[in-house]
């Protein structure tokens, strides 16, 4: 079995004041990805950059206080790769994978975007790139006989039954056309696995972030842009999938909650 949670903390030091740390002294998750750091490593906090009985690596974006992606592995990775060789992007704290026994696991942060923007073309440059280099990632670990899981904050809503109010945000950045075209294209023609889904085939969501503004979080007005991505055969081995939403809003120590799947590889 080995257990896999992502969480987006929306900044690494405020998650860790807020309840971060407890939640990662007590998870039994074997690893954890993180988005949105928002710090390079020695600005983090010791019990949370080198936490005992795990092995960390961070990815920092070049720009200060952006982005950021991070992992957490109880065992020791066999390799570790930060990017996907990108010229634009590597250095951007966007990505980064790390190879354990038969599986590779990355941390994605994809851009959010924003309609009619500059950073929205940004994430369409970002999705241009990325998709070739999943079917390449896909091939190489099915050559090595290997499985892949991309977790982390995809930004992209696929279906109508990831996002409550679907509605209103046909023309917003997460659930425009061409974003979930691209998504669909990652299932269907790079042949990767929407984990959740797959577990919860009818339900609406498991949302994994609400926004702060409203009432989002206490009338689950959420969204599920929070993913684990696997190839078929580890897609196949998962067994359980929930997302670690908080009992109350006081308790949330990130606008996301952990998605945690367990994986029985046996």
């Amino acid at each position: 079995m080995i257990t896999v949670s992502s969480v987006n903390v929306n900044g690494i030091r405020a998650a860790a004041k807020k309840g971060f740390a407890e939640w990662l002294a007590g998870t039994d998750a074997d690893v954890v990805c993180l988005q949105e750091v928002r710090a390079e490593a020695e600005q983090v906090p010791a019990e949370v950059r080198e936490p005992a009985g795990w092995h960390t690596v961070f990815a920092p974006a070049a720009a200060k206080g952006r982005a950021g992606v991070a992992l957490y592995t109880r065992r020791e990775p066999d390799a570790v790769r930060i990017g996907f060789g990108s010229d634009e992007f590597d250095a951007s704290g966007r990505y980064v994978e790390a190879d354990l026994p038969g599986v590779t696991v990355a941390s994605l942060y994809l851009p959010s975007g924003e309609a009619g923007t500059a950073k929205q073309d940004e994430k369409y440059r970002f999705m241009a790139e990325f998709r070739p280099y999943l079917e390449e990632l896909r091939a190489k670990a099915a050559a090595d006989g290997r499985e892949v899981v991309v977790c982390g904050d995809w930004n992209i809503c696929h279906r109508e039954a990831d996002l409550k109010n679907w509605r209103t945000n046909r023309k917003s950045a997460g659930f425009l056309p061409e974003e979930r075209e691209w998504l669909g294209k990652v299932y269907d023609e790079a042949g990767y696995v929407d984990v959740m889904r797959l577990l919860h085939p009818e339900q609406d969501g498991p949302y994994s972030w609400w926004s702060y503004r409203g009432r989002a979080f206490d009338n689950d007005a959420g969204w599920r842009i929070d993913l684990q991505v696997a190839t078929p055969g580890l897609a196949a081995k998962a067994v359980k999938g929930f997302v670690e939403r908080a009992e109350t809003h006081p308790e949330r120590w990130s606008d996301h909650a952990p998605v945690t799947v367990a994986y029985e590889l046996g």
